[in-house]
């Protein structure tokens, strides 16, 4: 299986991790010896991170040295000893999950240093879920911590992370929610029963006690007498007019 070390040039890939031997320094850089059919090579500006004036002044003929793949040429590799950004803006998209170090802490939130060219910001609303007057509340200096990347502006170089993306939000029901619920439901069956009750009353037949049926009842025969009554003086009364119709007819006329 093959290693950095001893893999073709043709497949070693950016940032991959070499050790090599200074062959020979010159003007403008140095031959490194890799274990590559290809040489490689690295550039005055690529020895260390501050100004070099001479190559001579960081590397000598025969060092060990540790070293980075720039890119693959045709006729060499390019290298750098300036360990490489574990992420090149162009890599950092929103929804990427980072890992690194808390390393400047404000009342507004947190600074991260995940391998990009500047630290990420957490802003308390995103530290994690609920309230957070500040950051120091949920983090420190120096603590290791896994982000999502929400948002990237390569214009003004600022990275939005977020360690609440990450977190499953949990309701606990504690006993007061429980009971509050409870209540809750039994209030609502309430006012569905005294929603429902007139229909029911206005369905229902009325019951009596045994003394208001023996009431009714003694006032309806109370009241049957009196409509014979009625119907006997009515009765009378057609009698005795027809009488008196009749008797009229038949009288005898008398002389005049």
């Amino acid at each position: 299986m093959a290693t950095p070390d001893t893999a073709p040039a043709v497949a070693l890939e950016p940032k991959t991790k070499l050790n090599g031997k200074i062959l020979k320094t010159m003007l403008a850089g140095a031959l490194v010896d890799i274990g590559q059919p290809l040489p490689g090579v690295i550039h005055i500006s690529q020895l260390q991170e501050t100004a070099v004036n001479k190559v001579e002044d960081v590397v000598k003929e025969g060092q060990e040295v540790t070293v980075w793949v720039k890119r693959v040429k045709k006729d060499r590799v390019e290298l750098t000893m300036i360990e490489p950004l574990a992420y090149d803006w162009k890599e950092i998209q929103p929804e990427l999950v980072v890992k690194g170090k808390v390393v400047r802490l404000e009342s507004y939130g947190a600074f991260v240093d995940f391998g990009a060219e500047r630290p990420g910001l957490i802003h308390v609303s995103e530290l994690t879920h609920g309230y957070v007057k500040t950051a120091s509340e949920v983090v420190k200096e120096g603590d290791e911590v896994e982000a999502k990347v929400l948002e990237v502006d390569r214009r003004k170089r600022q990275i939005r992370l977020s360690m609440k993306a990450l977190q499953t939000l949990v309701v606990e029901e504690g006993p007061e929610r429980e009971e509050r619920k409870a209540k809750g439901k039994r209030k609502g069956k309430k006012e569905d029963e005294a929603y429902e009750m007139p229909a029911e009353d206005i369905t229902k037949e009325p019951e009596y006690t045994a003394m208001q049926i023996a009431w009714q009842v003694a006032l309806e025969k109370s009241q049957k007498p009196n409509k014979v009554r009625r119907k006997s003086y009515k009765e009378a009364s057609e009698e005795q007019e027809n009488l008196l119709h009749d008797t009229l007819s038949k009288r005898l006329p008398t002389g005049g």
